[in-house]
């Protein structure tokens, strides 16, 4: 019998030192699984990166890449190189493997650091994203929020009915 994955919430400020190590707090940490587990840290949006249990992003990036394959050893994916290309340079660049380490520090990779944007000593926002962790720049997750929160009840009523 499976038990659904736990809905991962929650607002936290943090800073990054000058080492570009964070902490993610633990009640959110502790929910992608033991302290050394592995993780994912993927390319989001610019100003945010997100952190995913190996196995959940494992299993989302298999059954994508799998499907790909398949319409592309059907032929459907004729004249399509140009796109083919672009999803293979963004596939090897987007994600990272990492691990947290005691009481859930995270060391951000070089590559990511400058698509987050945020310096040593600079606040980020860890952000729970209901399926994986997000960190944000300040100004970025402000800038998103102002966008999407209007369309808030609209969001809950569909996924909730």
């Amino acid at each position: 019998m499976s038990t659904a994955p736990s809905f991962i919430l929650g607002e936290f400020q943090r800073t990054i030192d000058d080492r570009f190590r964070l902490s993610i707090p633990s009640e959110l940490a502790d929910l992608l699984g033991p302290e050394g587990a592995d993780c994912i840290l993927a390319k989001e949006r610019p100003g945010c990166v997100s952190l995913w249990s190996a196995e959940a992003w494992q299993a989302k990036l298999d059954t994508g890449v799998e499907l790909i394959k398949q319409k592309l050893h059907a032929g459907k994916l004729e004249g399509r190189i140009g796109q083919m290309q672009l999803l293979g340079r963004l596939l090897s660049t987007r994600h990272r493997n990492v691990q947290l380490a005691g009481r859930g520090r995270l060391l951000i990779p070089e590559g990511f650091r400058e698509f987050l944007g945020v310096e040593p000593g600079g606040e980020v926002l860890v952000v729970g994203a209901a399926v994986c962790i997000e960190v944000w720049d300040p100004a970025a997750w402000l800038k998103y929020l102002q966008r999407r929160m209007p369309r808030f009840r609209k969001l809950f009523d569909r996924l909730s009915s």
